[in-house]
């Protein structure tokens, strides 16, 4: 494939990306940065921290989503994949609760999470949703592939892309994310 149609078929595919909420409504993209910008504003103020997860390709992507939200937006913001800790809980309770058993002994409710997964059905990043869910975080999600995919419906906002394909959806959560953190330069 050209990489001018791989271009046009990434732009469509941004272009068609939905916002849903926890019972699968649409949400306008637009008011979704709005109200994640007034969530940022708000951990600030509480001095509370953000949390981004994912796996492999995804972990990348919170990697470099939180150096954003730290130097653009100075945010506490961390990841829960740090080779010693991951592999402590990991080794303790299992792959598939390794970030939940984080979120539920260190999360508070004025925290915020970012849980990114391509396939939407990653157990680990799921489980640590619903530990989220069960502290009262505010939750945004990004995933992928199929449209049913268990991540989508954890969210108080969901962003779901329309591809099976790893590197644009991998892409695409970041361009989202990148998205809303250049906003945090006009402030």
């Amino acid at each position: 494939m050209a990489i001018g149609q791989a271009a046009a078929d990434f732009a469509t595919l941004l272009s068609h990306s939905i916002f849903s909420d926890a019972q699968g409504q649409a949400l306008d993209g637009e008011t979704v940065i709005q109200e994640l910008l007034t969530e940022f504003a708000r951990v600030r103020d509480q001095q509370a921290k953000i949390m981004v997860l994912g796996n492999g390709g995804s972990a990348a992507i919170a990697s470099h989503v939180i150096t954003d939200l730290r130097n653009v937006g100075g945010l506490c913001a961390l990841t829960l994949h740090e080779a010693a800790p991951l592999t402590c809980f990991t080794n303790d309770f299992g792959y598939e609760q390794a970030f939940a058993k984080q979120i539920s002994a260190f999360a508070n409710p004025d925290d915020l999470l970012i849980a990114i997964s391509s396939s939407g059905q990653s157990l680990n990043i799921v489980n640590a949703v619903q530990a989220a869910n069960a502290k009262g975080l505010p939750i945004m999600t990004l995933s992928g592939f199929k449209a049913d995919n268990p991540l989508r419906k954890l969210g108080r906002w969901n962003c779901w892309l329309d591809s099976s394909h790893y590197g644009m959806v991998e892409l695409g959560h970041l361009f989202v994310l990148h998205h809303i953190t250049d906003h945090l330069l006009r402030k």
